[in-house]
């Protein structure tokens, strides 16, 4: 048995991941056990959760992959800095110190936190360093269903790399271009989201939802002053604009004079002119993304194209190089920012390293994404007593997804907590919150009710593997929740005279189509297809809510608040439950119903977690 285990930390999204022989038996992010968004920290729960759930100890692990180069990071800070000075010498003195105290002896630090878990870790040549945008690319290619595959990782930036291209063939991968720090596609986008008042490293995804209540005026102006895209998709930014490189903001004041406006605060409200630099800046990154994208299937004439990195979580996007037709097959690491990189990491030692044979299936390796931890029914029932829950315990699977499906078509928010945790930032259905998208309310009452978030945030459609291309414009499978698509012609709704002269967030009551709930206002969605192969439990209730209304969609929902991770545990579970206005839990085969809960084990989750 050859084991070994990747990790990733100390940016964002730590997370570690086991391959047995090869395959990925286990992978999780540190934030969903420590309940700190995007934990930053060694991945030490994590790392316990692989090891206990694949019963294998620390000293059995033949080689442990950390996800980047650490002494690389700092040679591009150190010559980033010497290349810009004088400027950005108060960041410096910040961060120069910081790294020679902490991150230039990373190595010595990993070792010391190995050697803290039980059994210990002694033999420091186990532990490798996977350059940061091969791991991505790995993470991208060995995974895929692909023999042979373009990878393209775009993302903020790694060591130096902001953007690269890889082939793989076979177990071999090589990277074949690269483009450095500091333009980067990913830092560009993150600028924006700086600019219009949202976290950077959190808030992206706000500006795709936030692009349809605008119109993309800014784009020339943004394709004529910050970058200089050429006819192959590499670019170059206007540094002159931007402040991430040496100092403590991503913008600077000419960014600001040059569209009228100063940096949003968070807590402003948001008007046309952001909605409008949203949709602009996201016009332009889908058309870096297509003329990268078609520039590398007429250069290698290649069929199949990989995508990870930060940016490949840019569905919208991603829809459009699919659209585009100029691969004819894309797959996308579903855990395609830092995360993933600690099963990038570890293939990388396995195919490349070591050399190991690969093979491919016909769909991924990744099981779904369904790679966390799972809790029997007797640990569920345990959980939920402890906390003083009050529960029934149904047995029969039919009548389960009878009651949760009937709860749905009658207007109900419902926690669903079934089988294995996703990685990845996206709810697959294990652990979701679920509404019925037939409904004109449902998306202003989960944002502003249950997830206490932005009303203009759109919801995704899970929906039946088979059904998709009758109710969406899309004819391939999307798992992962990693592509958007328009909702079918024939499902759409004309919208009134009236309606059509709506502007920005006026819009957003619009009804638009037969399942509204999971409709933006451009008609497109975020599309998750749903199979018995790989979540049984959650096409069964799929199947039980379309004989019961004649709709195989769900809304599907990441099982948690504004600012907090995803749930993990049954205890996770209850407290979201209680804290907010879900009306129903559905937890393994017990059910819950809020109505019959001891009200004083309410909690005030508007406020538990920042805002992201």
């Amino acid at each position: 048995m050859s084991v070994i285990l990747g990790i990733s930390a100390f940016y964002h999204d730590s997370a570690a991941a086991l391959l047995v022989n090869g395959k990925i038996v286990a992978a999780a992010q540190e934030e969903r056990f420590t309940r700190k968004k995007q934990d930053a920290a060694y991945p030490r729960k994590a790392i316990d959760f692989v090891l206990e759930f694949s019963d294998i100890s620390l000293n059995e692990v033949d080689a442990v992959v950390f996800y980047d180069k650490p002494f690389l990071k700092f040679e591009r800070l150190l010559e980033t800095y010497i290349a810009f000075a004088p400027k950005g010498f108060r960041s410096y003195l910040t961060s120069i110190p910081i790294w020679l105290k902490e991150k230039l002896f990373q190595k010595d630090m990993i070792l010391k936190e190995l050697r803290r878990h039980a059994g210990g870790f002694p033999d420091q040549e186990k532990l490798l360093f996977s350059e940061h945008h091969l791991s991505h690319a790995a993470s991208a290619f060995y995974p895929s269903p692909y023999d042979e595959a373009v990878v393209l990782t775009m993302d903020g930036v790694g060591e130096w790399a902001t953007c690269s291209v890889a082939i793989g063939r076979g177990k071999t991968l090589e990277i074949v271009k690269e483009l450095h720090f500091p333009h980067s596609l990913g830092l560009l986008y993150s600028a924006m989201t700086y600019y219009l008042g949202f976290k950077v490293n959190s808030g992206e995804y706000k500006i795709m939802g936030l692009a349809p209540y605008g119109d993309p005026k800014y784009t020339e102006l943004i394709l004529s002053k910050l970058i200089d895209l050429k006819a192959d998709g590499s670019f170059r930014l206007d540094m002159r604009y931007f402040n991430y490189a040496t100092g403590f903001t991503m913008t600077n004041k000419k960014f600001s004079e040059l569209f009228g406006h100063p940096v949003r605060e968070s807590e402003d409200a948001l008007d046309q002119f952001h909605m409008d630099m949203a949709a602009s800046i996201q016009k332009v990154t889908e058309e870096i993304m297509l003329t990268i994208t078609r520039s590398l299937a007429t250069e290698h004439n290649i069929p199949n194209l990989c995508l990870a990195g930060g940016v490949a979580l840019n569905c919208v996007a991603n829809g459009e190089i699919l659209k585009d037709g100029a691969f004819e097959n894309i797959w996308i690491q579903p855990a395609a920012g830092d995360a993933g990189g600690s099963i990038g990491a570890a293939y990388a030692a396995w195919h490349i390293e070591f050399e190991q044979p690969r093979t491919t299936c016909p769909s991924d390796r990744m099981e779904g994404s369904y790679l966390g931890p799972e809790f029997t029914q007797t640990q569920i029932e345990n959980a939920l007593r402890s906390l003083g829950a009050v529960y029934d315990v149904i047995d029969s699977e039919d009548q389960i997804n009878s009651i949760t499906a009937n709860a749905l078509a009658n207007g109900k928010a419902v926690g669903w907590f079934q089988g294995r945790m996703e990685f990845g930032p996206r709810s697959l259905g294990c652990r979701a919150i679920l509404g019925d998208p037939r409904s004109a309310k449902m998306q202003k009452t989960l944002n502003l009710k249950v997830k206490y978030r932005e009303s203009f945030r759109p919801f995704a459609p899970s929906v039946l593997q088979e059904d998709v291309a009758d109710w969406f414009e899309i004819d391939v499978d999307s798992p992962y929740m990693l592509m958007v698509a328009g909702v079918s012609k024939r499902r759409r709704l004309e919208a009134s005279p009236s309606a059509e002269k709506l502007f920005g967030i006026e819009k957003l009551n619009i009804q638009r189509s037969e399942i509204p709930a999971v409709t933006h206002v451009d008609y497109s969605a975020r599309i998750h297809t749903v199979n018995s192969k790989t979540n049984e439990k959650y096409y069964n209730l799929l199947k039980a809510f379309k004989d019961l209304t004649d709709c195989p969609v769900l809304v599907n929902t990441s099982f948690n608040v504004r600012g907090e991770p995803i749930v993990c545990t049954p205890e996770d579970a209850f407290r979201c439950f209680m804290g907010t206005e879900i009306e129903m839990l559905v937890c393994g085969n017990t059910v819950l119903y809020k109505d019959k809960q001891n009200t004083s084990l309410a909690e005030d989750y508007k406020s538990k977690y920042e805002l992201d």
